[in-house]
């Protein structure tokens, strides 16, 4: 269960909610187990409070409940997903990373022997979930770079491809996505379902063309208009 909040006097009241509607059901919140984030602002230059001036403060407010107070982080899961205090998706991103090499040296390990189309089979079905990735909108190049060349290992490793084949092509005589292919693929299907959406919240996060969805979006689709705005 998340909570969320534009204030921390907002928080505190959602938390009382809380707390009395746990009584009211004869239920009781584990506070040992719950933790806080505060966000920091992506884009100083667009907020009354720069980052800076977030850094000057020595402490933050308390947030207790059942009368413990929460600790705080800088980074929590959420469904298997990374939530950071800086918004950032490199955490994630490379959580996703070490998963997609344990799974292809699991692979590469058990299957060695296998014939090459049931390694294509095995390699669609663990190598190309990449859970969460059409959430990714704010990361460096050099994390979503890692990523993609670790993509491309995978593959090699499990078909003993030379290192510095080309990956567009060993990709194209497979008829495998690349991971470009795969990004594009993910990110206009999330685009997709929250315009088909029913839900006010999710119709606005995809109607609003400053969204980061959108905005990564026009960026895998039309990456020269990107660069140009």
């Amino acid at each position: 269960m998340v909570l969320l909040s534009p204030s921390s006097g907002a928080l505190k009241s959602l938390l009382r909610i809380c707390e009395s509607h746990a009584v009211a059901h004869g239920l009781r919140y584990n506070a040992r187990k719950s933790e806080f984030v505060m966000f920091r602002p992506n884009k100083p230059e667009h907020h009354r409070f720069t980052f800076a001036s977030v850094q000057r403060y020595p402490t933050f407010p308390q947030f207790t409940l059942n009368g413990e107070t929460l600790k705080r982080v800088d980074k929590f899961k959420y469904l298997g997903h990374w939530v950071t205090a800086d918004q950032s998706d490199g955490t994630d991103m490379e959580r996703e990373r070490r998963a997609l090499s344990v799974r292809c040296n699991m692979l590469a390990r058990r299957f060695a022997r296998c014939t090459e189309q049931v390694k294509i089979t095995l390699f669609k079905a663990y190598c190309q979930s990449f859970y969460t990735c059409s959430l990714w909108v704010n990361f460096t190049q050099r994390t979503y770079s890692d990523l993609r060349v670790q993509y491309n290992n995978a593959y090699r490793v499990l078909m003993r491809l030379p290192r510095y084949c080309s990956a567009s092509t060993m990709f194209a005589v497979s008829n495998i996505p690349s991971f470009a292919a795969i990004m594009r693929a993910r990110c206009a299907s999330i685009m997709r379902r929250l315009r088909g959406s029913r839900n006010s919240i999710l119709g606005a996060l995809s109607d609003r063309w400053d969204s980061p969805l959108l905005r990564r979006w026009v960026g895998l689709h039309a990456p020269e208009w990107s660069a140009l705005n």
